[in-house]
């Protein structure tokens, strides 16, 4: 196999602008999809128009839990007798933040990627044909050719609503990267971001609301976790108003002054419910592909074609920018599947359907996989399902002196298999990936009962809810 140090004669082009693989964004998506088909003997070359590692590792992921684990253990540490309860250090969090984003740095990342054996080109990637990439930057282009296939993992762009369009608001990017806590600070949403932001934004002293259009936080989860968080929230101090949709908005002198800084003048709000004034306001309304600037028209391929996955042969499109699960790990997972299958390397094919993990940093913390006991059943499926407080596992109440959380399966009633598992309190993330192999694997809660958790620990919880099943699947 031809290798991107070799000589193309056949085409005229520089050697250094072929590559078995060509990726256009360098995101976790990217980054993976292009180890995977190196390490089965590709060339491949990221192009990446900002910062090698994508958003998750700057502006997203990485900055959140940065931000949100210190407070974790603060708020533990608060809840413990016996020990002193620790503050929060705002210029520590900040620079523990900034640490962790490499001060907004990616030489780390393209040597990684340069020691992993792959190729990173900055600038803006555009399909201009077949296998083709033009990149621009800085007033000059050049032409990529990819031998085999072109990857387009760019990622997704914030929704902004019409009615903050114009008052430069914050994006998730100025929350994670905060610099100037806004004294009053509005965040309009209930998902992730949302309750995330919502928690360190707290901690560094804003006085934050909530509009959520809705009528519950983290909407799709079993309606326990929104409850909890809520709860948790309310005791920060935030205020959450439901059922509130932003109307109109309006700032003097709106202007970008810089990521994590107050954006201009106070910002007037007229929504359902009441006029709010305040310092600041994110938009935390969702994600949608990016797409719009990668050049598919130039192949006569559209968004609808993406989602619909009728794409040529030579063109794969993944993680956030294929728009099904938004998620960081999903992303990840479609790109080792797809790089190890563009290397040709004989693997067991995927399971039709592979659950979606997700976890939330907000204290408590929630972690879930699969259905919710909701959309199993509207999916047809005739399900049972087991409810435990978290304090009914020793292990579990051990963490916090006063334990606030809740445990869910979704069990198949015919076959015993496990459909999905919601957890909300300590360390909640850290029980997901054992629910998540057994939905995956198919396993029946009848052999779970055999995979014996250590004592004490949280993981004590999944006998409390395996013995509250029915007889019958035990």
């Amino acid at each position: 196999m031809t290798t991107a140090n070799q000589s193309t004669p056949e085409t005229g082009t520089s050697a250094e602008d072929v590559a078995d693989v060509v990726v256009i964004g360098g995101g976790p998506a990217g980054e993976n999809v292009a180890q995977y088909a190196h390490e089965g003997g590709l060339s491949a070359v990221i192009v990446e128009e900002s910062l090698l590692g994508g958003d998750c590792s700057y502006y997203a992921c990485m900055p959140s839990k940065a931000l949100l684990r210190p407070l974790e253990v603060a708020a533990t540490a608060k809840h413990l007798h016996g020990v002193t309860s620790p503050e929060v250090d705002r210029a520590g969090l900040l620079a523990r933040r900034d640490a962790w984003v490499s001060h907004y740095d990616d030489a780390g990342q393209v040597r990684w990627a340069e020691k992993a054996g792959l190729r990173v080109v900055h600038g803006h990637a555009e399909i201009t044909g077949p296998r083709e990439v033009r990149v621009s930057e800085n007033g000059s282009s050049r032409t990529l050719t990819a031998r085999l296939a072109v990857v387009v993992a760019t990622g997704s762009s914030p929704v902004v609503p019409p009615a903050l369009q114009n008052i430069h608001a914050w994006s998730s990017r100025d929350a994670t990267g905060v610099v100037e806590a806004p004294e009053r600070l509005a965040i309009v949403g209930g998902g992730v971001v949302a309750v995330e932001a919502a928690t360190w934004m707290a901690a560094l002293g804003s006085e934050v609301t909530l509009l959520v259009r809705g009528d519950s936080l983290l909407g799709g989860q079993e309606p326990f976790v929104g409850d909890l968080v809520r709860s948790a929230l309310e005791e920060l101090g935030v205020a959450v108003r439901f059922g509130t949709s932003v109307e109109s908005a309006s700032r003097d002198n709106a202007r970008a002054t810089g990521l994590g800084r107050v954006h201009g003048g106070p910002v007037h709000l007229s929504a359902t419910g009441g006029e709010l004034q305040v310092d600041e306001v994110l938009a935390a309304t969702g994600r949608t592909p990016r797409l719009a600037d990668v050049g598919l028209d130039a192949v006569g391929v559209s968004p609808q074609d993406v989602r619909a996955g009728s794409l040529p042969d030579w063109l794969h499109v993944i993680g956030d920018a294929k728009g099904d699960a938004l998620l960081t790990h999903m992303g990840k997972y479609e790109a080792r599947v797809l790089g190890s299958r563009l290397a040709g390397a004989q693997e067991s094919a995927p399971p039709a359907v592979v659950p979606v993990p997700q976890a939330v940093f907000t204290d408590p913390e929630v972690g879930s996989v699969g259905m919710t006991e909701r959309a199993a059943r509207e999916a047809g499926h005739d399900v049972v399902v087991a409810e435990s407080p978290m304090t009914g596992a020793a292990g579990a109440a051990l963490l916090r002196d006063d334990v606030a959380g809740r445990a869910k399966l979704v069990v198949e009633a015919g076959t015993g298999h496990l459909l999905g598992a919601t957890f909300v309190g300590p360390d909640a993330a850290e029980l997901v990936h054992g629910a998540t192999i057994a939905v995956v694997g198919r396993v029946p809660v009848s052999m779970l009962r055999h995979a014996v958790p250590s004592y004490p620990t949280a993981s004590e919880i999944w006998l409390r809810l395996l013995e509250s099943l029915p007889a019958e699947l035990r």
